[in-house]
């Protein structure tokens, strides 16, 4: 999650892919002639759409509809429905599998299923959803889309911050309220110019979030595995905090960017909320399992820290008498941090150039090792 320059993807070229030399694949030899100018374009009109394989189109768990002309340029589309109803005649085609919201699940099954399965490409960051050393094991290569979905993750933890420091929830109910005669005086939110924030994982994401937190006159504190450079420090006015014990103690915000992992499971418990200042509020965009939801509650009903804002839990959705949708100091949304129209088609368009890369055995942009 190291920041950087963005790598392009593919929505500068709508009639063709990006022109890259082409690699040996010694699996399959192609029946064209080589050459350090031969482009991705030129491969793809010499061969048969390769066959990638989503759960749905549309739906809830599809791909989406809009994106399904862009896919069915470069590829063969099936479904899982389809799959399953043909499977002798599918199972030897499917080079590629594109996961949207996790979906298709990828168990042993259907890899077995799958024996010229090249490479499974995520919709997203996170793979803590995938079993990485059971899909390496079938010689089956990963890849995720971390460019894209950066800047719109970034965003929804910034309006996640202020929706909960202003009570913009609250005063919007209180605003268009039948029973509203008039506005409280009294009825005040928290200061976010001049706050601390504390981000716990500068990746790509925590970083774009301290340019933003920077814009709103914070100070701002961080702790992540490896240290920010000096520039990169002072270019956002950022302070290291080794420990998180310190970052918890002094910050008036908390936001969680960290991927999940065996180390970040429950991250953030009793011990580290108990920490946290009074007045203080925990934002998580990262992964719902990062946070004991459980300490969670009880330090929101008890007072131990002031308010929370989610836009990750565990479940998703959370049942509906789940103890935390009962709470007035918690702004919870439905996993909004690539939901725009512009994040969502850059997401597939890396998506897209991960599986063209692997499927004609050029070096994957974001591959992703066990």
């Amino acid at each position: 999650m190291h920041g950087g320059a963005a790598k392009p993807t593919l929505s500068s070229y709508p009639e063709k892919l990006p022109s890259l030399p082409l690699a040996s694949h010694p699996e399959e030899p192609m029946v064209l002639e080589r050459s350090e100018d031969t482009t991705l374009t030129q491969i793809m009109e010499q061969r048969e759409l390769p066959v990638l394989l989503v759960n749905e189109v549309g739906g809830l768990c599809g791909v989406l509809e809009t994106h399904v002309e862009f896919l069915k340029k470069h590829f063969h589309l099936i479904t899982m429905k389809e799959f399953l109803k043909n499977k002798t005649h599918w199972s030897k085609k499917v080079q590629a599998i594109y996961l949207w919201w996790h979906k298709p699940i990828i168990d042993r099954q259907l890899l077995e299923s799958l024996p010229d399965l090249k490479v499974i490409a995520n919709s997203g960051t996170g793979m803590d959803h995938l079993d990485l050393k059971l899909i390496s094991s079938f010689g089956v290569k990963m890849a995720n889309a971390p460019h894209a979905v950066s800047s719109s993750t970034a965003d929804i933890g910034m309006a996640l911050l202020l929706a909960s420091a202003r009570r913009l929830v609250e005063g919007c109910q209180m605003a268009v309220s039948p029973n509203t005669e008039c506005f409280a005086a009294d009825w005040l939110g928290d200061e976010v110019s001049g706050a601390t924030l504390g981000i716990i994982g500068m990746g790509r994401i925590g970083y774009k979030i301290a340019l933003r937190a920077k814009a709103f006159e914070m100070k701002i504190l961080y702790h992540n595995r490896n240290r920010r450079t000096e520039e990169e420090e002072r270019a956002v006015g950022a302070t290291y905090c080794t420990k998180i014990e310190d970052l918890l103690q002094q910050s008036d915000f908390v936001l969680l960017v960290v991927s999940l992992t065996p180390q970040t499971r429950k991250l953030i418990g009793k011990k580290e909320l108990e920490l946290m200042k009074p007045t203080a509020t925990l934002i998580n965009i990262s992964r719902g399992p990062v946070v004991d939801q459980d300490a969670l509650v009880e330090t929101l009903q008890t007072g131990v820290i002031k308010a929370a804002a989610l836009d990750v839990t565990y479940p998703e959705p959370l049942p509906r008498d789940h103890p935390l949708l009962k709470l007035k100091n918690i702004l919870i949304t439905p996993h909004l941090g690539i939901k725009t129209d512009k994040t969502t088609s850059m997401v597939m368009e890396e998506a897209v150039a991960n599986i063209l890369a692997a499927v004609n055995g050029l070096p994957i942009p974001n591959e992703v090792f066990p």
